[in-house]
């Protein structure tokens, strides 16, 4: 259907060319017939006017024809890595990756075309029916906790999974070799929880390798449907082959008697993977070790037979998809094992299989590395948190890099083709299809890249891996249109698209988002890494294009103001329009939006961003660059610019200005529910009174001078209890707010109305820290709440963690209960970063 829209805007676009043709070469025509009597002034008069409207149609049409494309043309900017860069040639360590976020065990190649491997399992005859198949990491599907205990972004990892009565633990590790990235092995087992005391049912285990191309499996079947070993060659991985070894029990060596089928058919399409394995299951099987009673299960076909998908005899052009269901009595371990063919010739023929006690030691011997290497640069033992905290850290830091996934596909974008408020519609069309490395904020419910979270995420990974992070800055750098924009989602690929309902596919091109990739570009600048600023000096065109764009794009209506475009409407369901693009979603802006509103957070945003750029550019040389920032730098850092736009003084503080009422409320009115009343005062041109993470951006991104006289008010706002301090870090919006935990919607809770959220907890800790330091009247003041609010943030993270598994979406600023969506090794993974007092 997408593609179907864009062919009809090209036909679109063809007929404004064609517009504009005509009326180019028709007033020349004119010209020509007025030679005789008939050439009247009242005639010309006429010529006149119907060249003018032609010409502003043609025109209007140009433009909007010109903005569409841009919208969706690809920056002309060198791109800041190179084109092969995710290739095993260039980057093979990275090559192979758990790039899967969405799946609870799976990896792929970072490629277009990926070769990908997968897990699904299910616990036989423990429900009535079809057994529930476990494949994709799902909010309510009851598996949990999980997630990773170790995980270092590049050779190993090892994550544990609790499903009812069954602990499963999925461990695996690379090792170079070759020109193809190598060989890896996993290892997966599974065990009755401590706490069972029923005897366990059966459980089945699906291994899967699908294929997204033309490429060919072969597989080698045994006895009884056990594949020997699955043979098969891609462009990029060259000749390899895929073994499953026989089940042993936990920690040995003798064999396990186990059940095993096969399936193999063309890919259905990734999505699909679950649903037909689930209609596949439907014949019954009896598992009969030696000297037992046997005991039935639901298997699929027994022996191997292609099953192809696309009558028309076309199903391999679209890959093929190959599963292995081996069935056995808990508990058990089983391994599967990838061997590159070009690591096995040559002088490496001799090198062992990565199985068994060799798979072993090399398990222990990254784990005692990975150990060194996290006390080493966070000093979580040296700062004297306890055993349980630093395995918090290491969890927190292990789920942030065993999220990072691989995408590949096309956005669907909205271009801005007449500006806000214009009339003129166009479909969504589709971006040109590029590659994302990145992080994502949660694996069960938000698998995908979000530009605002990214910044975030790479505060961390930066720590511990500087080449992760320069690799994902990278690719989304990568995304940027003719204008500088990128989009604040990225929806890449089938599988992504499957997890995201249809409204919200569409990227709006003249929304923004939060620059907070340049957080850790800040970092880069501190540190001074040479790898780091040959990176910059890459990226640093587009780097200066992006922030360009926000610049001119959200300027608001007076000078050195600005304003986030794409607010909702104000809708009689809303009690306050929301503001996605902000990242804080619900929190409260002005009631009635308008033109003439001023965004303190975003002014705040763009003057870091300016900053950035501008020691960037000097840094680097880039002599007129710095030279176009540097009065921009100054005009926003100026305390009497801010104070004009922002500061309040029937508040006391610094806040949002637009058209806005306090008596806004959701009332029942059938059958239409819950709709806003708005009551006097009316709606005025005035400061929005809304106490809450917003009050406080000059202080979060450390733009006031230590001696000013607007810090005092901001500490005294952030530590009062009626409004942001809870026992457990600040709260999103003052409890005095009269919108405070109030529903925007019948259908829509609060979200950022007084709930804890660990990425501006951290920044708010970073200035405490930054002022703490710095000799001003207000140092002892900021180091106190300080030391009471990192106490407060990593006590509540840690109760929950133990309590629940999980580290949280947000967290209630009540009683401290982890909430929204687990698990959320996104920015809440910044706990670390608190715990190391490093900002």
């Amino acid at each position: 259907m997408a593609r179907g829209e864009r062919r009809r805007r090209a036909v679109q676009a063809e007929g404004a060319r064609t517009v504009e043709r005509t009326a180019r070469g028709g007033p020349g025509r004119r010209d020509g017939r007025v030679d005789g009597p008939r050439g009247t002034a009242g005639g010309a008069a006429m010529a006149v006017v119907v060249l003018v409207l032609a010409l502003g149609v043609s025109g209007r049409w140009m433009l909007a024809w010109h903005r569409a494309r841009r919208a969706i043309t690809l920056h002309s900017a060198p791109p800041a890595l190179s084109p092969d860069s995710s290739s095993p040639a260039v980057a093979p360590d990275l090559f192979w990756g758990t790039y899967r976020p969405h799946v609870y065990f799976g990896m792929k190649t970072r490629s277009p075309k990926p070769l990908l491997t997968g897990l699904m399992w299910a616990q036989q005859g423990a429900t009535p029916g079809t057994p529930k198949l476990r494949h994709t990491c799902e909010q309510g599907d009851g598996v949990g906790p999980y997630g990773w205990e170790f995980h270092d972004g590049l050779s190993f990892g090892r994550q544990h999974i609790q499903d009812g009565a069954l602990r499963l633990t999925t461990e695996f590790v690379k090792r170079p070799g070759g020109q193809h990235g190598g060989d890896w092995s996993w290892r997966v087992t599974v065990e009755p929880q401590a706490s069972a005391t029923s005897a366990f049912p059966l459980v089945s285990l699906f291994f899967y390798v699908v294929t997204d191309g033309q490429e060919v499996l072969l597989p080698e079947v045994g006895a009884k449907g056990q594949l020997k070993f699955i043979s098969g060659h891609t462009s990029e991985l060259g000749d390899f082959r895929f073994t499953l070894l026989p089940p042993t029990s936990p920690g040995d060596i003798a064999p396990k008697y186990g059940s095993y089928n096969v399936f193999w058919s063309s890919n259905p399409g990734l999505p699909l993977l679950t649903e037909l394995v689930k209609s596949r299951l439907n014949s019954w099987f009896q598992h009969r070790p030696p000297g037992t009673s046997p005991e039935r299960y639901l298997g699929l076909p027994g022996s191997l037979k292609w099953e192809e998908k696309d009558p028309s005899g076309q199903g391999q052009g679209q890959g093929q998809f190959l599963i292995q269901q081996v069935t056995l009595k808990v508990p058990f371990s089983m391994e599967f094992v990838f061997e590159s063919g070009s690591a096995h010739t040559g002088g490496n023929q001799a090198l062992g299989q990565l199985a068994g006690s060799l798979l072993t030691q090399a398990l222990e011997s990254h784990i005692d590395n990975f150990r060194e290497r996290f006390e080493k640069i966070f000093r979580l033992k040296e700062k004297g948190l306890s055993p349980g905290e630093q395995a918090l850290g290491q969890v927190a830091l292990s789920g942030l890099l065993g999220g990072i996934g691989y995408f590949y596909g096309q956005s669907l974008v909205l271009p801005d083709v007449g500006g806000e408020g214009s009339e003129q519609k166009v479909d969504p069309a589709l971006f040109p299809p590029l590659p994302l490395f990145s992080g994502v904020p949660s694996r069960s419910f938000f698998p995908r890249g979000f530009l605002w979270d990214e910044g975030f995420h790479q505060l961390v990974v930066q720590r511990w891996d500087p080449h992760l992070t320069r690799e994902v800055l990278g690719h989304w750098l990568g995304l940027l249109n003719a204008d500088g924009w990128i989009g604040r989602e990225q929806i890449l690929g089938d599988e992504a698209r499957a997890r995201v309902p249809p409204e919200f596919l569409v990227q709006r091109a003249a929304h923004a988002n939060p620059p907070t990739l340049l957080l850790p570009v800040d970092h880069m600048l501190e540190g001074g890494d040479p790898a780091d600023l040959a990176f910059l000096h890459r990226a640093f065109p587009r780097l200066h294009a992006w922030f360009s764009w926000l610049h001119k794009s959200q300027a608001g209506p007076v000078p050195l103001s600005y304003r986030w475009r794409g607010r909702d409407p104000a809708l009689p369901t809303l009690l306050n329009p929301k503001t996605l693009p902000s990242g804080l979603d619900d929190y409260p802006r002005a009631s009635h939006p308008s033109a003439t509103e001023r965004h303190l957070d975003l002014r705040c945003w763009v003057a870091l961003g300016a900053r950035v750029l501008s020691q960037l550019a000097e840094r680097l040389g880039e002599s007129e660059a710095a030279a176009e920032l540097g009065p921009l730098v100054a005009s926003l850092g100026a305390q009497e610019s801010l104070d004009e736009l922002h500061w309040a003084p029937e508040l006391g503080v610094f806040a949002d200005f637009g058209n806005h009422t306090r008596a806004v409320q959701l009332k029942p009115r059938p059958p239409q529910g819950l709709v806003r009343v708005v009551g006097w005062p009316l709606p005025r041109l005035q400061y929005v009174d809304a106490l809450g993470y917003v009050t406080l951006f000059p202080l979060l991104l450390r733009l006031l001078e230590p001696k000013s006289s607007r810090l005092g008010p901001l500490l005294d706002v952030l530590s009062d209890s009626r409004h942001l301090w809870s026992p457990f870090g600040l709260r999103s919006l003052a409890a005095s707010s009269s919108f405070y935990s109030q529903r925007n919607s019948e259908h829509d809770p609060p979200y950022w109305r007084g709930a804890v959220w660990l990425n501006v907890n951290y920044l708010a800790l970073g200035a405490l820290h930054h002022y703490g330091h710095l000799e001003g009247p207000h140092q002892a003041q900021a180091a106190k709440l300080y030391r009471e609010l990192r106490a407060n943030v990593v006590g509540n993270v840690w109760r929950q963690y133990q309590a629940t598994g999980f580290l949280w979406e947000q967290y209630s600023d009540r009683d401290g209960r982890g909430m929204g969506c687990r698990p959320f090794h996104g920015w809440t993974s910044l706990v670390l970063l608190v715990m190391a007092e490093d900002y």
